[in-house]
């Protein structure tokens, strides 16, 4: 028997607003500003699932590659066209990580405060 079950996965970030804006390019899904003053963003996913973005002063984005330093965690987003997802997240903010194997069935971003995200062929 599960002790919890998932509520939000929750990213730190300097702006919330804008994080939260980039997701909803990516994955849709509807902004929830209700404790914006709180530092506190909720992005409402298709299908019920849900984001949140925390703001965090002195916010430092994880390094990755780095063998000196975890990413920590990152999100698997799967897609149908690695290349038509790569172009629209690209022109959403992402900076592109290691996208040079282009054989492979994934494709590594940072989004804008640095997180770093794949695209997978799904």
């Amino acid at each position: 028997m599960a002790v919890a079950e998932l509520g939000v996965v929750v990213l730190d970030c300097p702006d919330p607003r804008a994080l939260a804006g980039f997701y909803a390019g990516v994955l849709g899904g509807t902004i929830d500003t209700e404790f914006e003053d709180s530092g506190w963003i909720t992005l409402k996913l298709p299908g019920g699932q849900a984001l949140a973005f925390q703001a965090a002063p002195g916010f430092v984005p994880p390094r990755w590659p780095s063998p000196d330093h975890s990413q920590q965690f990152h999100l698997d987003l799967d897609v149908r066209d690695l290349d038509a997802a790569e172009k629209a997240v690209l022109e959403l903010g992402a900076r592109p990580l290691d996208t040079e194997d282009r054989a492979r069935s994934f494709r590594v971003y940072a989004d804008p405060a640095g997180h770093p995200f794949c695209l997978c062929a799904g």
